[in-house]
Protein backbone atom coordinates (compact mmCIF):
# COMPACT_ATOMS: atom_id res chain seq x y z
CA UNK A 1 0.00 0.00 0.00
CA UNK A 2 2.96 2.28 0.46
CA UNK A 3 3.83 1.57 -2.77
CA UNK A 4 0.74 2.12 -4.48
CA UNK A 5 0.82 4.98 -2.77
CA UNK A 6 4.01 6.25 -3.10
CA UNK A 7 3.29 5.62 -7.32
CA UNK A 8 -0.11 7.16 -7.33
CA UNK A 9 1.63 9.97 -6.03
CA UNK A 10 4.75 9.88 -8.09
CA UNK A 11 2.32 10.24 -11.45
CA UNK A 12 -0.02 7.09 -11.63
CA UNK A 13 -2.78 7.36 -14.49
CA UNK A 14 -0.44 9.18 -16.19
CA UNK A 15 -1.22 13.11 -13.94
CA UNK A 16 2.60 13.40 -12.18
CA UNK A 17 2.55 15.65 -9.22
CA UNK A 18 0.62 19.15 -9.69
CA UNK A 19 3.20 21.94 -10.04
CA UNK A 20 2.87 23.50 -6.52
CA UNK A 21 3.42 19.99 -4.60
CA UNK A 22 6.35 17.98 -4.08
CA UNK A 23 6.85 14.59 -2.41
CA UNK A 24 8.86 14.13 0.74
CA UNK A 25 8.74 11.01 2.57
CA UNK A 26 5.31 9.93 1.05
CA UNK A 27 3.98 13.40 2.13
CA UNK A 28 2.63 16.13 -0.13
CA UNK A 29 3.68 19.71 0.66
CA UNK A 30 3.10 23.05 -1.11
CA UNK A 31 6.70 24.19 -3.29
CA UNK A 32 8.04 27.42 -1.67
CA UNK A 33 8.78 29.97 -4.36
CA UNK A 34 11.24 32.86 -3.39
CA UNK A 35 10.71 36.15 -4.19
CA UNK A 36 14.09 38.29 -5.10
CA UNK A 37 15.04 40.34 -2.62
CA UNK A 38 15.43 43.85 -2.61
CA UNK A 39 18.13 45.52 -0.51
CA UNK A 40 18.24 49.96 -0.23
CA UNK A 41 21.22 51.04 -0.89
CA UNK A 42 23.11 52.39 2.33
CA UNK A 43 21.97 55.99 3.13
CA UNK A 44 25.83 57.27 2.78
CA UNK A 45 26.14 55.64 -1.38
CA UNK A 46 22.53 57.41 -1.80
CA UNK A 47 24.61 60.82 -0.34
CA UNK A 48 27.33 60.33 -2.35
CA UNK A 49 24.90 60.04 -5.69
CA UNK A 50 22.74 63.11 -4.49
CA UNK A 51 26.51 64.97 -4.40
CA UNK A 52 27.51 63.75 -7.95
CA UNK A 53 24.25 64.78 -9.65
CA UNK A 54 24.73 68.32 -7.94
CA UNK A 55 28.29 68.16 -9.08
CA UNK A 56 27.28 67.24 -13.03
CA UNK A 57 24.67 69.81 -12.53
CA UNK A 58 26.86 72.42 -10.85
CA UNK A 59 30.01 71.88 -13.18
CA UNK A 60 27.22 72.45 -16.92
CA UNK A 61 26.71 75.30 -15.03
CA UNK A 62 30.04 77.01 -14.56
CA UNK A 63 30.91 76.04 -17.77
CA UNK A 64 27.96 78.28 -18.86
CA UNK A 65 29.19 80.89 -17.13
CA UNK A 66 33.08 80.58 -17.95
CA UNK A 67 32.14 81.36 -21.88
CA UNK A 68 31.28 84.78 -20.45
CA UNK A 69 27.43 83.81 -21.78
CA UNK A 70 26.05 86.86 -23.38
CA UNK A 71 22.57 88.05 -22.76
CA UNK A 72 20.07 87.32 -25.89
CA UNK A 73 18.66 90.84 -25.32
CA UNK A 74 19.87 94.42 -24.85
CA UNK A 75 18.61 95.73 -22.06
CA UNK A 76 15.50 97.77 -21.66
CA UNK A 77 16.44 101.95 -22.01
CA UNK A 78 19.70 103.12 -23.12
CA UNK A 79 22.75 101.21 -22.24
CA UNK A 80 25.66 101.93 -20.39
CA UNK A 81 29.51 103.08 -20.84
CA UNK A 82 32.33 100.69 -19.34
CA UNK A 83 35.46 102.79 -17.79
CA UNK A 84 38.28 100.73 -17.84
CA UNK A 85 41.28 101.57 -15.40
CA UNK A 86 44.36 100.19 -16.38
CA UNK A 87 48.17 100.45 -15.45
CA UNK A 88 50.76 98.60 -17.77
CA UNK A 89 49.05 95.42 -18.69
CA UNK A 90 47.87 95.03 -22.21
CA UNK A 91 47.89 91.96 -22.28
CA UNK A 92 44.58 91.77 -19.22
CA UNK A 93 43.11 95.16 -21.13
CA UNK A 94 42.93 93.20 -24.54
CA UNK A 95 40.89 90.64 -22.81
CA UNK A 96 38.73 93.39 -21.19
CA UNK A 97 38.01 94.87 -24.06
CA UNK A 98 37.05 91.70 -26.52
CA UNK A 99 34.90 90.61 -23.26
CA UNK A 100 32.75 93.97 -22.45
CA UNK A 101 32.46 94.45 -25.68
CA UNK A 102 30.74 91.32 -26.65
CA UNK A 103 28.03 92.49 -24.30
CA UNK A 104 24.70 93.59 -25.63
CA UNK A 105 24.52 96.17 -22.90
CA UNK A 106 27.43 98.37 -24.14
CA UNK A 107 27.54 101.44 -25.87
CA UNK A 108 31.00 102.40 -25.09
CA UNK A 109 34.17 101.62 -23.42
CA UNK A 110 36.70 104.19 -22.12
CA UNK A 111 39.67 103.07 -20.84
CA UNK A 112 41.31 105.11 -18.75
CA UNK A 113 45.12 105.47 -19.24
CA UNK A 114 47.49 107.29 -16.51
CA UNK A 115 51.04 105.66 -18.07
CA UNK A 116 53.78 108.04 -18.79
CA UNK A 117 53.79 106.83 -22.55
CA UNK A 118 50.97 107.08 -24.56
CA UNK A 119 49.32 104.40 -26.11
CA UNK A 120 50.98 102.91 -29.13
CA UNK A 121 48.91 103.02 -32.90
CA UNK A 122 49.27 99.21 -32.71
CA UNK A 123 47.47 99.09 -29.12
CA UNK A 124 45.05 101.21 -30.31
CA UNK A 125 44.15 99.24 -33.56
CA UNK A 126 44.45 95.81 -31.82
CA UNK A 127 41.75 97.37 -29.16
CA UNK A 128 39.57 98.76 -32.02
CA UNK A 129 39.46 95.56 -34.46
CA UNK A 130 38.60 93.78 -31.46
CA UNK A 131 36.03 95.81 -30.12
CA UNK A 132 34.52 95.72 -33.79
CA UNK A 133 34.88 91.81 -34.34
CA UNK A 134 32.78 91.03 -30.95
CA UNK A 135 30.33 94.37 -30.80
CA UNK A 136 26.71 93.48 -31.21
CA UNK A 137 25.70 96.51 -32.47
CA UNK A 138 25.50 97.38 -36.08
CA UNK A 139 27.09 100.53 -35.44
CA UNK A 140 30.24 99.13 -33.96
CA UNK A 141 31.53 99.76 -30.70
CA UNK A 142 32.61 103.38 -29.84
CA UNK A 143 35.98 102.54 -27.99
CA UNK A 144 38.39 105.89 -26.65
CA UNK A 145 41.30 106.22 -24.30
CA UNK A 146 41.07 109.10 -21.98
CA UNK A 147 44.34 110.00 -21.86
CA UNK A 148 45.61 111.40 -18.24
CA UNK A 149 49.14 113.84 -17.36
CA UNK A 150 49.23 112.73 -13.62
CA UNK A 151 49.55 109.20 -12.09
CA UNK A 152 46.84 109.03 -9.78
CA UNK A 153 44.33 106.79 -8.39
CA UNK A 154 41.70 109.51 -8.92
CA UNK A 155 42.20 109.38 -12.82
CA UNK A 156 39.46 106.77 -12.75
CA UNK A 157 36.71 108.97 -11.36
CA UNK A 158 37.71 112.49 -13.74
CA UNK A 159 34.75 114.34 -15.35
CA UNK A 160 34.64 113.12 -18.47
CA UNK A 161 32.45 114.58 -21.16
CA UNK A 162 31.07 113.76 -23.70
CA UNK A 163 29.52 110.18 -22.17
CA UNK A 164 26.95 108.92 -24.29
CA UNK A 165 25.25 107.24 -21.14
CA UNK A 166 23.97 108.15 -17.91
CA UNK A 167 24.76 104.35 -16.27
CA UNK A 168 28.33 104.30 -16.13
CA UNK A 169 30.11 100.57 -15.11
CA UNK A 170 33.68 101.43 -13.57
CA UNK A 171 35.55 98.07 -13.75
CA UNK A 172 39.41 97.03 -13.42
CA UNK A 173 41.40 95.68 -16.11
CA UNK A 174 41.88 92.14 -14.64
CA UNK A 175 38.20 91.68 -13.36
CA UNK A 176 35.68 89.79 -16.07
CA UNK A 177 32.01 89.53 -14.97
CA UNK A 178 29.44 87.36 -17.56
CA UNK A 179 27.34 89.70 -19.41
CA UNK A 180 24.15 88.46 -17.89
CA UNK A 181 25.40 89.28 -14.40
CA UNK A 182 26.14 92.98 -15.70
CA UNK A 183 23.21 93.32 -16.87
CA UNK A 184 20.80 91.95 -14.11
CA UNK A 185 23.33 94.89 -12.15
CA UNK A 186 22.17 97.30 -15.03
CA UNK A 187 18.61 96.58 -14.66
CA UNK A 188 18.43 96.74 -11.04
CA UNK A 189 20.74 100.46 -11.20
CA UNK A 190 17.59 101.66 -13.46
CA UNK A 191 15.64 101.23 -10.26
CA UNK A 192 17.46 103.17 -8.27
CA UNK A 193 19.75 105.04 -10.89
CA UNK A 194 21.22 107.65 -7.85
CA UNK A 195 23.02 104.80 -5.67
CA UNK A 196 25.97 103.00 -6.65
CA UNK A 197 25.11 99.41 -7.86
CA UNK A 198 28.37 96.54 -7.84
CA UNK A 199 29.33 93.22 -7.01
CA UNK A 200 32.08 94.12 -4.33
CA UNK A 201 30.57 94.62 -0.70
CA UNK A 202 32.66 95.98 2.26
CA UNK A 203 31.63 97.33 5.16
CA UNK A 204 32.44 99.83 7.87
CA UNK A 205 31.79 98.68 11.38
CA UNK A 206 31.69 101.05 14.70
CA UNK A 207 34.91 100.99 16.81
CA UNK A 208 33.63 100.54 20.50
CA UNK A 209 37.80 100.55 21.67
CA UNK A 210 38.49 103.43 20.39
CA UNK A 211 37.00 106.77 22.13
CA UNK A 212 38.42 110.21 22.06
CA UNK A 213 36.61 113.07 23.37
CA UNK A 214 33.13 111.18 22.44
CA UNK A 215 33.97 111.29 18.59
CA UNK A 216 33.69 107.64 16.90
CA UNK A 217 35.86 105.65 15.42
CA UNK A 218 35.37 102.64 12.66
CA UNK A 219 37.25 100.05 11.21
CA UNK A 220 36.70 98.69 7.86
CA UNK A 221 35.26 95.15 7.28
CA UNK A 222 36.52 93.01 3.85
CA UNK A 223 34.43 90.23 2.38
CA UNK A 224 34.30 87.62 5.40
CA UNK A 225 32.71 90.50 8.03
CA UNK A 226 30.68 91.15 4.95
CA UNK A 227 29.84 87.06 4.35
CA UNK A 228 29.53 85.88 8.42
CA UNK A 229 26.81 88.94 9.00
CA UNK A 230 25.66 89.83 5.90
CA UNK A 231 25.86 93.35 6.46
CA UNK A 232 27.46 96.02 4.12
CA UNK A 233 27.47 99.93 3.65
CA UNK A 234 30.00 100.00 0.52
CA UNK A 235 30.46 98.68 -2.95
CA UNK A 236 33.77 98.83 -4.36
CA UNK A 237 34.41 100.91 -7.54
CA UNK A 238 36.94 97.95 -9.09
CA UNK A 239 33.08 96.57 -10.43
CA UNK A 240 30.05 98.97 -9.87
CA UNK A 241 27.53 101.12 -11.79
CA UNK A 242 26.97 104.63 -10.96
CA UNK A 243 25.40 107.95 -12.57
CA UNK A 244 27.87 109.53 -14.59
CA UNK A 245 26.93 113.21 -12.89
CA UNK A 246 29.18 111.92 -9.70
CA UNK A 247 31.98 111.97 -11.98
CA UNK A 248 31.48 115.70 -12.01
CA UNK A 249 30.84 115.70 -8.05
CA UNK A 250 34.28 113.70 -7.44
CA UNK A 251 36.75 115.85 -9.65
CA UNK A 252 34.91 118.98 -9.08
CA UNK A 253 33.06 119.47 -5.94
CA UNK A 254 34.11 116.64 -3.43
CA UNK A 255 37.01 117.91 -0.65
CA UNK A 256 40.19 118.55 -2.48
CA UNK A 257 42.12 117.18 0.62
CA UNK A 258 40.28 113.79 -0.03
CA UNK A 259 41.87 113.69 -3.83
CA UNK A 260 45.46 115.14 -3.09
CA UNK A 261 45.15 111.62 -0.20
CA UNK A 262 44.57 109.27 -2.87
CA UNK A 263 47.06 110.38 -5.05
CA UNK A 264 49.97 110.61 -2.39
CA UNK A 265 48.76 107.03 -0.74
CA UNK A 266 47.38 105.65 -3.59
CA UNK A 267 44.37 103.74 -2.17
CA UNK A 268 40.92 104.46 -0.40
CA UNK A 269 39.70 106.26 -4.10
CA UNK A 270 36.93 103.42 -3.87
CA UNK A 271 35.94 104.41 -0.52
CA UNK A 272 35.91 108.02 -1.38
CA UNK A 273 33.56 107.83 -3.57
CA UNK A 274 30.77 105.63 -1.77
CA UNK A 275 31.14 108.49 0.64
CA UNK A 276 30.32 110.73 -1.71
CA UNK A 277 27.60 109.01 -3.10
CA UNK A 278 26.02 108.29 0.51
CA UNK A 279 26.44 111.83 1.62
CA UNK A 280 24.27 113.20 -1.71
CA UNK A 281 21.59 110.52 -1.50
CA UNK A 282 21.48 109.02 2.21
CA UNK A 283 20.69 105.70 0.53
CA UNK A 284 23.00 102.54 1.21
CA UNK A 285 24.37 100.76 -2.16
CA UNK A 286 23.21 97.68 -3.62
CA UNK A 287 24.91 94.87 -3.74
CA UNK A 288 24.47 92.06 -7.01
CA UNK A 289 25.50 88.57 -6.43
CA UNK A 290 27.85 87.54 -9.28
CA UNK A 291 30.33 85.39 -10.66
CA UNK A 292 33.68 87.29 -10.42
CA UNK A 293 36.82 86.18 -12.61
CA UNK A 294 39.87 87.61 -11.67
CA UNK A 295 42.55 87.71 -14.71
CA UNK A 296 44.90 88.96 -13.38
CA UNK A 297 47.47 88.84 -10.01
CA UNK A 298 46.66 90.13 -6.68
CA UNK A 299 46.34 94.35 -5.72
CA UNK A 300 47.10 96.23 -3.27
CA UNK A 301 44.67 94.57 -1.23
CA UNK A 302 47.11 91.72 -1.02
CA UNK A 303 49.62 94.14 0.33
CA UNK A 304 50.38 94.12 4.32
CA UNK A 305 48.45 96.62 6.55
CA UNK A 306 46.01 97.23 3.70
CA UNK A 307 42.76 97.17 6.57
CA UNK A 308 44.75 99.67 8.74
CA UNK A 309 45.32 101.78 5.95
CA UNK A 310 41.40 101.43 4.89
CA UNK A 311 40.23 102.28 8.51
CA UNK A 312 42.44 105.52 8.57
CA UNK A 313 40.86 106.38 5.66
CA UNK A 314 37.10 105.63 6.93
CA UNK A 315 38.22 107.61 10.06
CA UNK A 316 39.98 110.69 7.64
CA UNK A 317 37.00 111.02 5.49
CA UNK A 318 34.36 111.16 8.11
CA UNK A 319 36.10 114.07 10.02
CA UNK A 320 36.41 116.12 6.58
CA UNK A 321 32.71 115.30 5.89
CA UNK A 322 31.70 115.98 9.62
CA UNK A 323 30.13 112.81 10.19
CA UNK A 324 29.83 109.49 8.64
CA UNK A 325 27.71 109.08 5.49
CA UNK A 326 27.78 105.61 4.94
CA UNK A 327 24.54 103.24 5.32
CA UNK A 328 24.18 100.01 6.57
CA UNK A 329 22.32 96.90 4.51
CA UNK A 330 21.25 93.65 4.25
CA UNK A 331 19.46 93.64 1.14
CA UNK A 332 21.27 91.38 -1.82
CA UNK A 333 20.13 91.03 -4.76
CA UNK A 334 20.65 87.46 -7.17
CA UNK A 335 19.18 85.87 -10.04
CA UNK A 336 16.74 83.09 -9.16
CA UNK A 337 17.11 81.37 -12.27
CA UNK A 338 21.19 80.69 -11.49
CA UNK A 339 20.47 79.73 -7.99
CA UNK A 340 20.00 76.63 -6.23
CA UNK A 341 18.85 78.10 -3.24
CA UNK A 342 16.77 81.64 -3.34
Amino acid sequence: MRGGGNGAGSGGGGGGSPLFFSTTGGRRTPLKFRHPKFRLLPSWIIFLLFLLLLLLVGAGRWRRLLRYETSSSTPSGSGYTVLINTWKRNDLLKQSVSHYSSCAGVESIHIVWSEPDRPSDSLRESLWQVAQQNSKSCEGMDLKFDLNEEDSLNNRFRDTKGLKTDAVFSIDDDVLFPCSSMDLAFRVWQSAPNTMVGFVPRMHWLDSKTRDNNREYYKYGGWWSVWWTGTYSMVLSKASFFHKKYLDLYTNHMPKSIRQYVTKYRNCEDIAMSFLVANATGAPPIWVKGRIFEIGSSGISSLGGHSDKRTHCLNLFTNLYGEMPLVATNMKVIDSRHSWLW
